[in-house]
């Protein structure tokens, strides 16, 4: 288990929201911290402690008002650690080799892939196409709905039909480096996994998976290394000390070093 930090950048800042509460309309989000620092700055940080394989995610939609100034916070700390970080948020075939070229280690995808319901196989196949499998990772943040967990898209809002499932995974991990797993109902609460969908990776783990969502404590932590049998990295957000949280930055690390010790 690997600890991946991430930098979300929302109105050309750095913060932590609520995951479900981020609205396109208005640009509006429930914030959990709002960082005094820019996106460079966690970068050198986690560049300084040598962590590899964190993400970047852009908040603002294209069409924001916000997203240039959003954008240049995102490259900045691309640029502030070339080949450290992953980013992700607005990704297509068209824009994904700028981001690789500002320094990016890989392409974050959602939207341009799952949409309309349903995976995109097409664009799939241009995005894989465009940066190489081995630059791409998938996104599949999920929502739980009755008794299954399925791939929302469009700032987390709207359900597809695509089910997480074992299926789902090898089917998809033919076309991409890694997954990136945000488990929404639970992201930005710091009150604990999601077990049924850790479990579920877990015990596939075939490729890299980093889960991100609801980590506030070592006990969580603890929890998602035995639930995901090892196989899972992890991101917390809301609950470390840098964005105002409780878990401190450095024993996070410490844990960490001694789980691969």
């Amino acid at each position: 288990m690997q600890f991946r930090p991430c930098i979300d950048i929302h109105n050309g800042k750095v913060k932590q929201i609520v995951g479900g509460s981020l609205r396109d309309e208005g640009d509006v989000a429930t914030e959990n911290f709002v960082s005094e620092q820019d996106a460079a700055y966690f970068a050198k940080l986690y560049q300084k402690d040598g962590i590899k394989g964190g993400h970047i995610i852009l908040l603002n939609a294209a069409d924001s008002p916000y997203y240039k100034e959003t954008k240049q916070q995102a490259k900045n700390a691309l640029q502030a650690y070339p080949g450290g970080l992953q980013v992700g948020g607005g990704i297509h075939d068209g824009n994904a080799k700028e981001f690789l070229d500002a320094g990016a280690s890989h392409v974050i995808v959602t939207s341009f892939v799952f949409r309309e319901g349903r995976i995109f196989y097409d664009n799939l196949r241009k995005i894989e196409q465009a940066v190489g499998k081995e630059h791409l990772v998938l996104d599949l943040s999920c929502r739980k709905r009755e008794d299954s967990y399925y791939i929302v898209t469009d700032r987390w809002q709207k359900f597809t039909e695509e089910k997480v499932t074992t299926e789902l995974l090898d089917e998809l991990s033919g076309y991409c480096d890694e997954f990136l797993i945000h488990a929404v109902d639970v992201e930005g609460k710091s009150k604990g996994i999601e077990t049924e969908l850790v479990k579920l990776l877990g015990d596939w783990g075939k490729i890299p998976v980093t889960y991100a969502g609801g980590v506030g404590s070592f006990d969580d932590l603890e929890q998602l290394k035995e639930l995901g049998k090892g196989h899972l990295n992890v991101t917390i957000g809301s609950a470390l000390d840098l964005f105002g949280g409780p878990m401190d930055y450095h024993s996070v690390l410490k844990f960490m070093k001694e789980e691969r010790d």
